[in-house]
């Protein structure tokens, strides 16, 4: 059900950057653009992740209890992104591991703060 997500940027360039890096490993390209905004996903139909300057022109903040949660295949593939998350500069916010039983997944902040988490199921 989830057509695109987008987290508010105080700093457009580091963010896109730290995604382009991150989100390619997923095989996601940038899909739209403009001059305060950046969507990457894997096609103009599936789901995809943006982040942006907010339209009111006051700063972006992050939301308490937001998170942005990333399917992705098997536990090395969760374990692989979230180092990789981290080597970009991200926060670790809960290792990779089983979390209850046929769920996996590692948490982290990106360069603003906001929340997320790559995760499988099975």
């Amino acid at each position: 059900m989830i057509g695109y997500v987008t987290l508010g940027t105080n700093d457009f360039s580091r963010s896109t950057a730290f995604y382009d890096a991150l989100l390619a490993e997923l095989g996601a390209k940038r899909i739209m653009e403009g001059p305060r905004f950046v969507a990457w996903g894997t096609s103009m139909q599936a789901p995809s992740l943006g982040v942006i300057l907010p339209f009111d022109g006051q700063p972006a903040t992050r939301g308490n209890g937001t998170m942005v949660a990333l399917a992705v295949k098997s536990p090395a593939q969760v374990d692989a992104l979230h180092a990789k998350a981290l080597k970009l500069g991200g926060t670790d916010e809960g290792a990779p591991g089983e979390r209850f039983k046929g769920f996996y997944a590692g948490y982290f902040r990106d360069l603003d703060g906001n929340k997320l988490n790559f995760f499988c199921m099975g």
